[in-house]
């Protein structure tokens, strides 16, 4: 049914709050009628943008270990097409383009944490260990899909029953960006601006690096001293986009996460130094030679604290499916309903702004990946042998759909999903059961790293196909269309992953130092020592673990504290910055209904500073990637390039209050 032009005038009041007893959110596309998603237009587009960003993301991730989120960069483009084109109620069809083009950022990210390490492996053992292209791409797109049906039971939960409870950084600015784009005119001015303001900034840094990227206390010569002998360092980085990050998380959650970091910066860490300042701690790193004292804290918190944290993030989940397990219950229940057609007749008379793929389809489809993985583990991976692939089909299955909630939860809290630490204590624990069960050696790595990979990139897809979906709820798309075409993202992604990451070791070699994938590095150092033998550091991840039930105990956020434990430092301070800016923006009048417009209207500008630095992340990258590359790195390294980071980052802050202040 053909819709007429509807006057797009912005989110409801109560997008990002929680409902009152008995208040209902009404998304923008009333759920009544139907408007144009899934069309040749919104497919082929999203086909693109799928090929285009898991290129652009592979590379980039390889080469410095950052994969840049790529929804909001995708949702410009898709406003920008569409207003080119003079696309009408184009609102419905932009969602689809970034649902399928988005799978892009999530799938590279899930590889690329992984599968290179069989490429860094090989060069070590070059008689045992092949890589093909099939390996790479079945077990990414396996995993994704793994991800994708493991993620849709929960979508009710997390995006509407848990509406205004969670912040969720990367849906709000990329909804800000489709809104806006519809809105067209005045209204789309502020965040427009904002994105410029925050995109020319990060842009500058990332491409001619006039100020340095990071602020750090290092900055002067007692700084230095202070972080050489007492192990005390403070960083804070100076972006235009985190910094948007952590006004949209609010303060709350900010001083929760930035609590977990300054305890690992300013206790643990400074405590190993002076503890086991002369010892060598190698029981779980065969390669570690130096001394706790003589490392500096980034190799400490590198070699020891994070692991802390990963076990503080594994417990804070476990503690989660614990207190989610009711939820977990009802949608293992409703899918065995339906699976045997019982389904309620008033199911059948869902809204279609509530409308999900059949439990039916998810449960068989599930069976089915399952299946599918045991056969390319059993023909492929474990050559025959049907003992090591039960056993790994178990592990693969049972971590990936419990920890599904888990990256849920952190994307809708902080916007980042800690699936790499996840993934090391996947890779840890299939080593140590596969070495129990007999397969040890080249073999056991490359069973590790591959079921280590399908791992990773479920848990990648989950976090972030939630974000799609919270974007569709906010608007008032149809989340079966969503879920079913980005099954399709999956695929282009999963495909054009394997053939880039093929090209680059043949043109670069991950060992060479031309492309560091420090993460994928990160693994093998890992997987090599495991499946000879050496133990795993069970003692910080106890600890992590003993605190995240501390903390839960005490009725504080173990997952949002366990993140700070993970992220770096220089990551985590920008949050509470942010987050003093949303108290301090949103509290300064009497007047609460003045506050609440200055409060949207920074949220506005918040989504333009992520929106801009995201897509001209993504720039620069491709200058770098075309061998443009006229950063100053002597100039980083003077100490003055961190003062004037300072005094940009102050007048960044500054225009952002001000301009958050100015309300009609």
């Amino acid at each position: 049914m053909k819709q007429e032009d509807e006057k797009i005038t912005g989110l409801p009041e109560n997008a990002f709050r929680e409902l009152k007893p008995g208040e209902v959110y009404n998304p923008l596309m009333s759920p009544d009628k139907t408007y144009p998603e899934v069309n040749l237009w919104s497919v082929l587009w999203g086909i693109a943008m799928a090929i285009l960003f898991s290129a652009a993301a592979a590379y980039l991730g390889l080469k410095v270990g950052q994969v840049f989120e790529a929804a909001i960069p995708i949702a410009i483009i898709a406003v920008g097409v569409s207003g080119l084109a003079k696309r009408k109620n184009a609102l419905g069809e932009n969602v689809i383009i970034q649902s399928i083009g988005s799978s892009s950022g999530v799938i590279v990210a899930g590889a690329i944490f992984t599968l290179p390490a069989l490429y860094i492996l090989q060069k070590s053992y070059p008689e045992e260990i092949t890589v093909t292209f099939i390996q790479v791409f079945i077990s990414s797109l396996l995993g994704g899909v793994l991800g994708i049906l493991f993620l849709i039971p929960f979508r009710k939960y997390f995006v509407q029953d848990m509406h205004g409870k969670y912040p969720f950084p990367e849906a709000t600015a990329t909804t800000q960006v489709l809104v806006s784009g519809e809105k067209g005119g005045s209204q789309a001015k502020p965040l427009l601006i904002a994105g410029i303001v925050g995109g020319l900034y990060d842009f500058i840094v990332a491409t001619f690096g006039w100020w340095n990227e990071d602020f750090t206390s290092r900055v002067t010569s007692w700084g230095e001293t202070i972080a050489d002998k007492a192990k005390l360092v403070f960083k804070v980085n100076t972006g235009a986009a985190v910094l948007g990050l952590g006004y949209i998380v609010g303060l709350k959650y900010a001083a929760i996460i930035c609590a977990g970091s300054l305890a690992v910066w300013w206790i643990i860490i400074p405590g190993m130094s002076l503890i086991w300042g002369d010892s060598v701690l190698s029981m779980w790193n065969p390669q570690i030679t130096a001394t706790v004292g003589s490392m500096s804290p980034e190799e400490i918190f590198r070699n020891y604290a994070r692991s802390i944290g990963i076990g503080g993030i594994a417990m804070a989940g476990i503690i989660g499916i614990i207190r989610s397990w009711s939820i977990i219950k009802s949608a293992i229940g409703l899918a065995a309903k339906e699976m045997g057609g019982k389904a309620d007749a008033a199911s059948v008379q869902v809204r279609r702004t509530q409308r999900d793929i059949s439990m039916k389809i998810i449960g068989f489809g599930s069976c089915l990946t399952i299946l599918l993985i045991g056969l390319f583990f059993y023909l492929d991976v474990m050559q025959g042998n049907l003992l090591h692939t039960l056993v790994a089909i178990v592990l693969v299955a049972g971590i990936a759909f419990l920890f599904t909630t888990v990256a849920a939860n952190a994307i809708a809290i902080v916007g980042t999903n800690p699936v790499s630490g996840m993934t090391l204590m996947t890779l840890i624990l299939a080593s140590v059961v596969m070495v129990a069960v007999g397969l040890r050696g080249p073999e056991g790595m490359v069973a590790a790293l591959i079921m280590g990979g399908v791992v990773c990139t479920a848990l990648s897809m989950a976090g972030g196909f939630i974000t799609d979906l919270k974007i569709g709820y906010w608007l008032g798309t149809t989340p079966a269309k969503q879920e079913t075409w980005k099954f399709l993202g999956t695929v282009v992604s999963a495909a054009t992953v394997g053939g880039v990451m093929i090209i680059l070791n043949d043109a670069y070699g991950f060992t060479s130092g031309k492309l560091a994938a420090p993460q994928a590095n990160a693994m093998a150092a890992v997987i090599e020592p495991l499946m000879s033998g050496v133990g795993a550091p069970w003692l910080l991840y106890g600890i992590g673990a003993l605190l995240a039930i501390l903390l839960t105990y005490f009725k504080i956020p173990a997952l949002a504290f366990a993140l700070g434990m993970f992220i770096p430092l220089e990551l985590n301070i920008p949050l509470i910055v942010g987050g003093a800016v949303n108290w301090y923006v949103t509290s300064r009048s009497k007047d609460e209904t003045l506050n609440r417009e200055r409060g949207e209207k920074g949220t506005l500008l918040a989504s333009g500073f992520i929106a801009g630095g995201a897509l001209m992340g993504v720039v620069s990258a491709a200058l770098r990637f075309g061998g443009i590359d006229v950063v100053n790195e002597a100039w980083l390294q003077n100490s003055l390039s961190e003062v004037l980071a300072l005094g940009a980052y102050a007048l960044l802050i500054v225009y952002f209050i001000r301009s958050s202040m100015q309300v009609k």
